[in-house]
């Protein structure tokens, strides 16, 4: 525990940067700082520095291996040119190495073409040079003269040096003169045996660091060891430590005072450190930010917790932990091996230890000298083996070695016995051992197994001991993996021993040919095995192996594996497992999510909720949304665990109160979204009573809210940054006037504050602190609500390139070792370079070659890397085209639409590092070729390009466009890609930034017309839809779009095209019935048996022509669709899913519909003539159920009525005489989709049921001025009723004596036809039918004034 200390910012200041500059500086000690490290080191010495593994002859001596030098034959040459050649270097003290140089041997055909560097600190254990995460091949030289000089990337520090050839002249032998390049290295060493242990005291006794840098560097054969620690009694510390070989670093700043927030921080690097070579640490941490590297390899975190000071006590140590009696320190080891160049922030510990500055009291002899060890490791390889001696004839089989390796399987050991077989093998990471003995033809055999996960990379030791009816294995000198047998068992020894492979045929083969890993320590009948000797060759024999040398590499370290994919490695390879990772490919680079919902939506989704990932391959994670595609934008929405009027009591101005808004997403991802939306809001509401908000009497308010960057905001919903106020003050409607919100009138009734923020750079709302509910019968409720954010700028993001030479350029693409791009274009030229980025002679380029072939180029130093991907159809279509592209460490992929992919395997061995300096140039190449030229221009881009993503980040192609001449941000043609996804004949409107899909025409609604509508009719509703051109005098514009295909000349119909739905459970009814001036008319009805029945009656027959769809009783309740064309005589019909039937009209038959006037859906009420059988058999009570997506010859009668309703209720002061619309309804219409998409939804319980009301507080969407009811206001709400009732009883008796006193000055009106003076011959029907609407009273004004 610890006293609270507030926490800081993550800001870096130029002044740390400059102060850990200066003390990294002195890291290296003897490194030189000033100067170039390039002076010829081999040059100087003398003859007896150069030593080889063989000499051709005298003149051809390693002594005469020197740059350009010509002594003896020119150079040095092997007596054989094999791979068991080498030649050595002794610089006579350690050196750094920066680089090193070849030539052939002077005047000849001899010359090496590849070589590899090994480097050691003592002539044995030797290291081989890595680079780019595999043992580098050097290039070497294509003829004798010529030097070939190669930087050292990985800068090393070594005494001697191995060349080994691995490729040489075809035309000679290997040949070989050499320089090397470096400086003098000098550096402290102490050497730790395990016991001592340096303690750097503090100069106080209390140290709070807010900074510290610590460099060193360590050499060990051993996996576990402290390296430093450092404690405070508050419970900080700090420990450096080597666990299985890999490094930890384990820090704590300090936990607060509640333990809530946990300051322990670990972070793992490197492996494979007990290797007994020299590696280099450096930590520097600046409050909570650390930089971890090792071996150049750096890590960059944030420690937990929310303190910034490492607070210690005393002392550092280093070495190991010093006894405190605290049970930390208990199992740990003290570290074993050397350490150089110790420093913590300035101070040189090997120098003040040198000096007997410092207690090195615990040491029983301290050593400036590294103590070497004297293993002799061996390297195996798929082709290797070694064969060792051992006793023949012998009835005890006793071996012993250490082995580690990455491969689950492979043959350790293997021995011909006199009368039988002996086997060590690996299988699924466990040793296995097979004995099988045949004896007067009789066969034994012995099987045993111990250990698991044994390919871990780690030294494990072996031991097997068998004789008499007795075996005994042991795994890592531990009892608990002794396995025993005590099977019949009699041995008698071979006397030769392979391990690491064996290739020769024998009657009982191993079950494993080979091993790859390495071996030590080998002991065969319980003596050492002396590989000395089996390298010199006098005993033994051996075959591909590399002696004094464990070349093992750990592919997982770094981890390529993005995103927290899991490596797994075999000794040649590694591979990602990216299960659960919302990540794919072989690094895990990629993600699978779309980044926004408005991705979702064009991909046809519709509304739901949805993982999705904003910066695609960034660091940042896939989280879930849901998304709303109800409307033509998309609405994302994330929630928060903040409920609903949540009760905030007893805080002050002193001690205010704290609520924290955590959401379903980081603050990073939130804040994804709401910078590439178009607009975003959130629901902010205070429910107070004697609680005020906002205004104080100096100025700071009770209440605020604190958003995006930890930012205190004083404004409130419905409000704006800088102003002080609630929606209330803004509206100056707030209860109180003299307040600007109404919370701040501090009065004991229930109110309210609330509203929307919307200034999307503050949001999303983080916390909420409150400072006014401690008085007596003060109380609030809070309540915020979820972030709801409407479209996507990235998704739109594009720039229109208009000439050839027109382009864009952005800063330097970084995408070392994993890069991926996507984007989409559209173009109707034929090729073209979409983007560019150059290297020194690295580079990457995508380019569409031809109209259906699109390139990505890249050289990361292997030579051009090109993947093409061949389109089927055309891509100069001018239509959107998506390309996406990676490369990575493992492959590279190309893929054209999601439909078209290639992909390439990375070399096995090679660089891997893309290393650009140019800028990135979009629509056109980064230099002019000669390819360019030929082609006769510069194979600039001509289109659009949208979404361009690189490595996560999205371009900002538009506002670069708007400063870049013959760019033009945004693209035009959004229509021509997306079209497609406007169904049910909606029609596509361009859109500066996308485009929507215009339902108005169809029977359908939502973004893509494939929402159904539909109504549900109760017993007596119709809908009735006029198609007389006179009905429309006054119509409005969209009703002349509802109807414009039937114009005048369009009444007398020759086809139809009938389609709807419908649910129902009773019968008989009509369901649809087209009228006309004549007796023509078109009836679809359900019998009393449910059957469906179409009715037509175009003249020319007695009795209208009736076709009975279906047998089937359709009033079951269910959905059933039907689709119905006429075309002259031909009537063909589709219910639901069976084939469509058709039927022909009889010769007899008229074909022409005359003078079509009305549609009528549920029922029949038509004053002209009506077949009689409709009326008495279906219309009687109407139609019960639903219908829905009703359309006759491109009209949708039914959608047409709804939306009429829904228009009249939106404005209901405009007036409007009823033939301003075509549809209307009478009874009771309720609009649902149940006839096409019916839900079977249980009944919902109250608890879950969001509209359910209780006696508790029933939450509603919000009003900024409402009034709660409580009970403090109950008489003002009853005084209140009499008021209103005794003002209209008032109002009544005035409108009765008004319509007394004018009731002779009206207008007079006849309620008769207009044309029923003109044909008095014909029946009183006829003029009726002749009415537009017989219905409508034409009133004066003053009647309409009253």
């Amino acid at each position: 525990m610890r006293r609270h200390r507030p926490a800081q910012g993550l800001t870096l200041l130029l002044p740390v940067v400059l102060w850990i500059f200066c003390h990294v500086s002195g890291v290296h000690g003897a490194l030189p700082t000033t100067q170039k490290c390039d002076e010829a080191l081999a040059s100087p010495l003398p003859h007896t520095a150069f030593t080889s593994s063989s000499v051709f002859s005298s003149g051809y001596a390693p002594g005469y291996a020197k740059l350009n030098r010509r002594g003896g034959a020119g150079g040095w040459s092997p007596l054989d040119s094999d791979h068991y050649q080498w030649l050595q270097v002794d610089l006579d003290s350690r050196k750094q190495v920066s680089a090193i140089a070849t030539q052939g041997r002077y005047s000849s055909s001899d010359w090496t073409t590849q070589y590899r560097l090994l480097y050691s600190d003592t002539g044995r254990n030797w290291k081989p040079y890595h680079q780019d995460g595999n043992i580098w091949a050097f290039s070497g030289n294509s003829n004798s003269e010529s030097a070939v000089r190669h930087e050292l990337q990985q800068g090393i520090v070594a005494r001697f040096l191995r060349l080994i050839p691995l490729d040489w002249s075809e035309e000679g032998r290997i040949g070989l003169r050499i320089e090397v390049y470096g400086c003098s290295y000098w550096a402290d060493i102490i050497n730790f045996d395990g016991q001592g242990v340096i303690s750097y005291r503090f100069k106080v006794k209390k140290m709070k660091i807010i900074k510290d840098v610590i460099a060193l560097r360590f050499k060990t054969s051993e996996s576990e060891g402290v390296i430093l620690h450092g404690e405070g009694q508050q419970g900080d510390y700090i420990t450096l430590e080597l666990r299985k070989a890999k490094l930890l670093l384990q820090i704590n700043l300090g936990s607060n005072q509640y333990g809530s927030i946990l300051g322990h921080t670990s972070v793992t690097t490197g492996s494979l450190l007990d290797d007994n070579h020299w590696h280099s640490v450096v930590i520097e941490r600046y409050r909570r930010n650390v930089n971890f590297t090792l071996d150049r390899h750096t890590q960059h975190f944030r420690t937990n917790g929310e303190f910034d000071h490492l607070d210690l006590d005393y002392e550092l140590s280093f070495g190991g932990m010093p006894y405190s009696g605290k049970p930390v320190g208990i199992g740990r080891k003290n570290f074993k091996g050397c350490m150089e160049s110790i420093n913590y922030n300035g101070d040189n510990i090997t120098d003040l230890a040198r000096r007997k500055k410092l207690d090195t009291s615990s040491f029983r002899n301290l050593s400036f000298t590294c103590a070497e060890t004297h293993t002799f490791p061996v390297f195996f390889n798929a082709t290797s083996f070694l064969q060792l001696p051992g006793r023949a004839n012998h009835n005890t089989v006793s071996v012993g070695f250490q082995f580690r390796t990455w491969n689950p399987h492979g043959l350790l050991l293997f021995s011909n016995l006199d009368d039988g077989t002996l086997e060590i093998s690996l299988e699924d990471g466990k040793v296995a051992v097979h004995i099988n003995v045949t004896k007067a033809a009789k066969s034994y055999r012995v099987d045993l197994s111990s250990g698991s996960g044994l390919n871990d990379g780690q030294w494990h030791a072996i031991r097997l001991v068998a004789k008499e009816n007795f075996a005994m294995l042991t795994i890592d000198g531990e009892e608990v993996s002794a396995v025993r047998s005590v099977s019949p068992l009699s041995i008698t020894t071979g006397g030769t021993y392979h391990l690491g492979g064996y290739f020769l045929q024998t009657l009982f083969p191993p079950t494993q040919r080979s091993f790859q890993g390495c071996m030590q320590a080998v002991l065969v009948d319980d003596q050492p095995a002396d590989l000395h000797a089996v390298e010199k060759g006098t005993v033994g024999a051996f075959e591909n192996v590399s002696l004094d040398m464990c070349a093992i590499i750990d592919r997982c370290m770094p981890n390529h594996c993005e995103h927290g994919g899991r490596c797994k490695q075999t000794w040649d390879s590694f591979s990602c497992t990216c299960d659960g990772t919302g990540y794919t490919g072989a690094t895990c680079h990629t993600s699978i999510y779309e980044p926004s919902c408005e991705a979702y939506k064009h991909l046809g989704k519709s509304s739901d909720a949805y993982w999705i990932d904003p910066d695609g391959s960034g660091p940042l994670g896939p989280f879930k949304v849901n998304c709303n595609m109800t409307e033509d934008k998309v609405w994302t929405t994330v929630m928060n665990n903040l409920p609903p009027k949540t009760i905030v009591t007893g805080s002050s101005r002193n001690r205010r109160t704290v609520l924290q808004v955590n959401y379903s997403a980081s603050m990073d991802q939130v804040t994804a979204i709401t910078t590439s939306a178009e607009y975003c809001e959130q629901q902010i509401a205070y429910s107070c009573r004697m609680s005020r908000l906002l205004n104080t009497p100096d100025g700071t308010p009770y209440t605020w809210w604190v958003g995006r960057g930890n930012e205190k905001h004083f404004y409130w919903g419905g409000s704006g940054p800088g102003i002080q106020k609630c929606a209330c003050g803004i509206d100056r409607n707030c209860t109180d006037p003299k307040y600007d919100c109404n919370c701040d009138a501090d009065v004991k009734q229930w109110r309210e504050d609330s509203g929307l923020l919307v200034y999307q750079e503050h949001l999303p709302v983080s916390q909420v602190v409150v400072g006014d509910t401690n008085r007596s019968g003060s109380e609030a409720k809070l309540t915020v609500g979820p972030l709801r954010c409407q479209g996507d700028n990235n998704y739109w993001n594009a720039a229109s390139f208009t000439t050839p030479s027109s382009y864009l350029h952005f800063a330097t693409f970084q995408g070392e070792t994993s890069a991926d791009i996507s984007f989409y274009f559209k173009t109707s030229a034929a090729y073209g370079v979409f983007l560019e980025n150059l290297g020194n002679t690295d580079f990457i380029r995508l380019e569409l070659k031809s109209p259906k072939v699109v390139s990505f180029s890249f050289d990361v130093g292997n030579g051009p890397v090109e993947l093409i991907v061949h389109s089927a159809t055309s891509l100069n279509d001018d239509q959107w085209h998506r390309v996406m592209a990676e490369r990575n460490v493992k492959e590279a992929v190309l893929q054209l639409d999601q439909t078209y992919r290639t992909s390439r395997l990375a070399p096995a061995q090679g660089h891997t590092r893309l290393e650009l300096f140019s800028q990135l140039y979009v629509g056109k190449p980064a230099s002019l070729t000669c390819q360019d030229s030929a082609a006769g221009g510069q194979r600039g881009f001509l289109g659009c390009i949208r979404a361009l993503r690189m490595n996560g980040i999205t371009l900002d192609l538009e506002e670069r466009a708007k400063v870049t001449p013959g760019v033009k941000p945004g693209c035009q043609g959004h229509c021509n890609s997306f079209g497609m996804y406007c169904r049910n004949g909606g029609k596509c409107v361009e859109r500066y930034n996308g485009y929507l899909c215009d339902c108005t025409a169809t029977a359908y609604d939502g973004p893509f017309c494939t929402r159904d509508v539909g109504g549900f009719f109760e017993a007596g509703t119709l809908v009735k839809y006029n198609f007389l051109p006179e009905a429309f005098a006054g119509a409005s514009k969209d009703t002349k779009v509802l109807t414009h295909q039937l114009t005048p000349h369009e009444v007398n119909l020759t086809k139809e095209e009938v389609a709807f739905s419908f649910s129902t459970s009773s019968a008989p009814a009509v369901l649809m019935y087209v009228s006309s001036k004549t007796q023509d008319y078109l009836a679809v009805v359900l019998r009393q048996n449910g059957s469906l029945q179409v009715r037509y009656n175009l003249g020319g027959l007695r009795e209208p022509f009736t076709i009975d769809v279906d047998q089937r009783n359709l009033a079951n309740g269910q959905p059933h669709s039907i689709n119905m064309s006429r075309h002259d005589r031909r009537i063909t019909i589709q219910l639901d899913h069976y084939p469509a039937v058709s039927y022909n009209l009889p010769e007899a038959s008229d074909t022409q519909f005359n003078l079509v006037k009305t549609l009528f859906l549920g029922k029949v009420y038509e004053t002209g003539h009506i077949d009689p059988v409709i009326i008495e058999r279906y219309n009687t009570p109407g139609f019960i159920g639903c219908l829905s997506r009703v359309e006759f010859n491109g009209i949708a009668p039914l959608k047409s009525a709804l939306r009429t309703a829904v228009k009249s209720q939106a404005t209901p002061t405009e007036k409007q005489p009823a033939a301003a619309s075509p549809a209307s309804y009478q009874g009771k219409l309720v609009e649902s989709n149940c006839g096409a998409s019916p839900l079977t939804i249980p009944p919902m319980s109250a608890a879950t049921d969001p509209w359910h009301l209780d006696k508790t507080d029933a939450v509603f969407p919000f009003n900024e001025e409402r009034v709660i009811p409580d009970g403090v206001n109950r008489d003002s709400a009853i005084i209140g009723g009499i008021i209103a009732v005794v003002i209209f009883t008032i109002l009544c008796t005035l409108v009765f004596l008004i319509r007394y006193m004018f009731r002779h000055k009206g207008t007079y009106h006849t309620n008769e036809a207009k044309g029923s003076g003109e044909s008095a011959a014909e029946s009183a029907d006829t003029a009726i039918i002749g009415t537009d609407n017989p219905e409508t009273i034409d009133e004066s004004k003053k009647e309409w004034f009253i």
